[in-house]
């Protein structure tokens, strides 16, 4: 229900604000024993998904931050939607093609606009070496 959304989600927050994998899965045993009756499917969904969860936790927390803060495809399809929708036409299909590069070009340049990006951008260095240019 609605009355109970902050509170799942502050204990959802639990799970994967985790230090370990470890903590995260005894995080979600405390979850599922307080909210099993009440909402059956989202732990099981979890744990579903658990393969996919645990490497998050491979992470400094910096990054980890990052990564469940942030999402980059639903800002970059915003992006170019917002961009293409201000025309009503186009008058051939390169048109259309450079207006979205254009838009993919803008969003790089404020895409990395995230909070503590900087935090996490001295772990990715520090992870990724050469392959990583800030």
């Amino acid at each position: 229900s609605w009355k109970d959304r902050k509170a799942v989600a502050a204990d959802l927050r639990r799970i994967y604000g985790a230090a370990t994998a470890d903590m995260a899965a005894a995080e979600l045993d405390a979850f599922e024993g307080k909210w099993a009756g009440k909402y059956a499917s989202i732990a099981p969904a979890w744990r579903r998904a658990w393969p996919e969860v645990i490497p998050f936790f491979a992470f400094d927390p910096a990054i980890r931050k990052i990564i469940y803060t942030t999402n980059a495809i639903e800002s970059l399809n915003r992006v170019i939607r917002k961009s293409i929708k201000t025309r009503g036409s186009f008058p051939t299909d390169d048109a259309a093609t450079k207006l979205i590069y254009l838009a993919i070009r803008s969003f790089e340049k404020d895409g990395r606009n995230v909070r503590e990006w900087f935090a996490a951008r001295n772990q990715f260095a520090i992870m990724f070496g050469e392959r990583f240019a800030a």
